[in-house]
């Protein structure tokens, strides 16, 4: 695998100098200030190419060039300009040498969590969703209207009770951090906004969800074949549908179905163990060996399952996600595809001196960095249980330095 770590620009407080000495060789990342619908502009891209440079790092992967919800929801009256100006942006973007661009579905919000400060037994912080506590948010605090039509009575019931014992400041903690928006934020909403965000996706169902991530696929792929890109798509993070919006990148059969209805070779998947790996249906080894040769892109954390929709992440090496046989089959994959996937440790406690740091949610130093160590010794530690040639071809020799995905 080639590691990097995310990093959210300059206004980030963990500095390039410190994502280097944990070891990583490249970064992902975006132009957050970018509005979104709008053109990545050359000038600013290669600004951050050169920053990036300067600290003896690539920048080979975009995270993430968002879809706006005009093109999400098919707005008839702006999906013709967003969807030149995404062109615009990949035109760009390969220029400037970038050949893989993440990007989601997910309507609205991006991951999403109901605490962002959630103590572990050994003193750390991490991220945790409990559906309970959305429901409770949702009917009873954000008051979405036909909410009660989305949840089971008994659940109704619960999250009502959950609500009635919460305080004002527990109220505000679980508003903040279902709100939080996107990490770097692009966009976020306070929420009378939301309410209103929601009622644009109100006719919106799953299907129509589908017909609108195909039609953006078969506008931006021919492109992206063209130009060497490789446009890889985030599952949902929850697997599965929030206060009544339809997610559609959920399962296998949902990445399935995507790749037939657009078997573009630039149509692709950043295989997330966390986000797939919170619904237990899901055999995330198994994906990976069988989607192997659609992923551009490894997003590497675990979750512990605490009950019913309801997890937090864990350790990288510990946690529901089977970390040895999805790496086992991470390894087959480059083998059999002979490239080198871009990978990064998603996600971290907050943890020893980061507890008084201010950082981006999952994002702090320390724990990235311990989950690096630990997937880079687990690479090492299997590569000899794998069977097959562990000798990359020629042109993966000649830009063993680099992100490049190399095609078959």
């Amino acid at each position: 695998m080639i590691q990097t770590m995310r990093w959210f620009g300059p206004a980030d407080p963990v500095p390039l100098s410190a994502i280097r000495q944990a070891g990583a060789t490249g970064v992902v990342t975006a132009l957050h200030q970018v509005p979104n619908g709008a053109i990545w502009p050359a000038e600013a891209i290669a600004e951050r190419r050169a920053l990036i440079a300067a600290a003896g790092l690539d920048w080979r992967v975009v995270e993430s060039l968002p879809v706006s919800d005009a093109i999400k929801r098919g707005d008839t009256a702006s999906w013709d300009e967003h969807v030149d100006h995404y062109r615009g942006s990949l035109r760009n973007l390969a220029a400037a040498g970038i050949d893989t661009v993440t990007y989601n579905f997910m309507p609205l919000l991006d991951w999403t969590r109901t605490d962002l400060a959630y103590p572990m037994p050994d003193g750390a912080l991490a991220l945790r969703f409990e559906m309970e506590a959305l429901a409770a948010y949702d009917l009873f605090v954000l008051q979405r209207p036909d909410a009660r039509d989305t949840y089971p009575a008994h659940l109704v019931e619960a999250a009502e009770r959950r609500h009635a014992a919460m305080g004002e400041d527990a109220r505000a903690r679980l508003a903040a951090a279902i709100l939080a928006g996107l990490p770097g934020s692009e966009e976020s909403f306070g929420e009378a906004g939301f309410l209103r965000a929601l009622g644009r996706y109100a006719d919106l169902g799953h299907a129509a969800l589908r017909d609108n991530h195909r039609r953006f696929l078969q506008a931006v792929c021919p492109l992206a074949d063209e130009l060497g890109l490789r446009l890889v798509v985030h599952p949902d993070d929850p697997p599965f549908d929030l206060f009544g919006l339809p997610r559609v990148v959920c399962t296998e059969a949902d990445l399935a179905t995507l790749f037939a209805r657009v078997p573009n070779r630039s149509n692709g998947l950043c295989l997330c163990t966390g986000s797939l790996g919170a619904d237990p249906a899901n055999d995330v080894p198994g994906m990976i060996d069988r989607l192997g040769d659609r992923i551009g892109f490894l997003h590497l954390r675990n979750v512990r399952r605490t009950g019913p929709r309801t997890f937090h992440e864990a350790a990288h090496l510990d946690g529901d996600v089977d970390m040895v046989a999805a790496m086992k089959a991470i390894v087959a994959v480059s083998r059999r595809e002979r490239r080198r996937i871009p990978m990064r440790p998603d996600h971290g406690h907050q943890m020893l001196d980061d507890l008084g740091k201010t950082s981006n949610p999952g994002y702090s130093a320390i724990g990235r960095l311990r989950g690096l160590a630990e997937l880079r010794g687990l690479e090492a530690g299997v590569a000899g249980s794998v069977p097959g040639d562990a000798r990359p071809d020629a042109a993966a020799v000649r830009r063993a330095d680099s992100l490049m995905v190399v095609s078959k």
